[in-house]
């Protein structure tokens, strides 16, 4: 029989009872790229906390199911969001008028009775009808809600790609595990005339639920009670999707950045009884590039600079994402100063513009293996007597 234990879905995404359908949803993307099975092969905790992620984002994203587990505690399909009478209730069911539950819940708690602990109290002392409560659980158990078409869950996936193809933008083949429509019953679960256990309830019938500290048997919604499920397809075992790999062909685009997200529209997992597929979304992460360091739109480089070249002046060299690039040194120049090359950086394709690249020099000193090197530099020496050094002491010097 399914477990009883309650779960806390905001506990599981990490998000306050108040956080709207935009926190919920980055909560989500943040925990399910953090513990995706593919991200964390053999990790079996990590599937686990996955699944819960996976199972908390369901309900919480889900406007009708949030406002049932807000309600009572827990959700099921037994119960609608209005929280009035499920469909199909019978009329002919227990009948709880006339008992003052939120009474019973404060005599209890004050001669020493168990405390429920459970939204559905919760919601009585606000003035909530318990006969609504359970009239849910006990009317017309066997009556059972049409299944609705239910959108498929997104996918994350983590893709690393080099410089170059940051850069300059490829296509690349991603190897995804995704949920698909079973091709023999097309998504319905049903096909034949075969008859197969409930995998909902195990064969039981019932689902068991808790509402703070009561526990509740409630008729199972897949198979209305029974335990079986008819015309069950034998190959998706009433499942109606199946996993497979699949190959999906993705664009990177020219100048995609390190945490950029790709979304491939239909590429999640099937939806549910005719629903819509989800998504794929995919990370990119970069790796970094020995000489060229990419900040923003810029390219950042460091190029080696001589004395001579520093002090009269030269047009050198320097390289680029395009090539080669000639950079004019003005006279004077001094260690560590930084020349802009205007739109020799990365594209970026929002702003239909690209970067500019920053060319920081390096003055490097000879060196010095010859006696007329020595001798050049005493010269410049004796034309150069000025102490370079002279004002660092007026800043070096304590306050009087």
């Amino acid at each position: 029989m399914p477990s009883t234990a309650r779960k806390d879905y905001y506990e599981a995404l990490g998000v306050e009872r108040g956080a709207d359908a935009d926190e919920i949803r980055k909560a989500y993307r943040k925990l399910a790229r953090k513990y995706h099975p593919d991200l964390n092969p053999g990790d079996k905790a990590a599937e686990e906390r996955f699944k819960k992620v996976q199972e908390a984002y369901d309900i919480l994203s889900d406007e009708n199911k949030r406002k049932v587990y807000d309600q009572y505690g827990f959700y099921s399909d037994n119960i609608p969001p209005n929280g009035g009478p499920r469909p199909g209730a019978s009329p002919g069911g227990p009948n709880f008028e006339g008992f003052d539950f939120a009474e019973f819940l404060r005599n209890q708690q004050q001669y020493g009775g168990g405390a429920a602990g459970g939204t559905g109290f919760e919601e009585a002392e606000r003035g909530g009808s318990f006969r609504d409560i359970f009239g849910q659980f006990f009317g017309g158990g066997k009556a059972r809600q049409a299944v609705q078409p239910e959108r498929g869950a997104d996918l994350e996936y983590g893709l690393n790609v080099d410089f170059w193809q940051s850069i300059r933008g490829t296509q690349v083949k991603l190897n995804i595990s995704r949920q698909e429509t079973c091709e023999t019953c097309h998504g319905t679960g049903s096909a034949g005339k075969n008859v197969a256990v409930c995998p909902e309830c195990d064969g039981s019938g019932t689902v068991t639920q808790m509402a703070g500290a009561m526990k509740f048997n409630l008729t199972c919604n897949r198979c209305g009670g029974t335990g079986r499920l008819k015309n069950t397809c034998p190959t998706c075992r009433g499942e109606g999707t199946l996993t497979r790999s699949d190959t999906v062909e993705v664009r990177i685009p020219q100048g995609v950045a390190s945490g950029s997200r790709l979304r491939v529209a239909g590429k999640g997992n099937a939806g549910v009884a005719g629903g819509v597929a989800g998504d794929l979304y995919i990370t990119i992460r970069v790796e970094e590039h020995p000489f060229f360091k990419r900040e923003g739109d810029n390219i950042n480089i460091q190029v080696p600079l001589t004395v001579s070249e520093a002090g009269l002046g030269a047009k050198i060299e320097v390289p680029t994402i395009d090539g080669r690039a000639l950079l004019k040194i003005p006279q004077g120049t001094q260690n560590g100063q930084k020349f802009r090359l205007r739109e020799k950086g990365v594209f970026n394709g929002k702003k239909n513009a690209r970067g500019d690249e920053i060319v920081e020099v390096v003055l490097q000193a000879p060196d010095v293996r010859d006696e007329r090197t020595r001798e050049l530099l005493r010269e410049l020496a004796q034309v150069h007597t000025e102490d370079i050094r002279s004002d660092i002491w007026s800043k070096v010097q304590p306050a009087a």
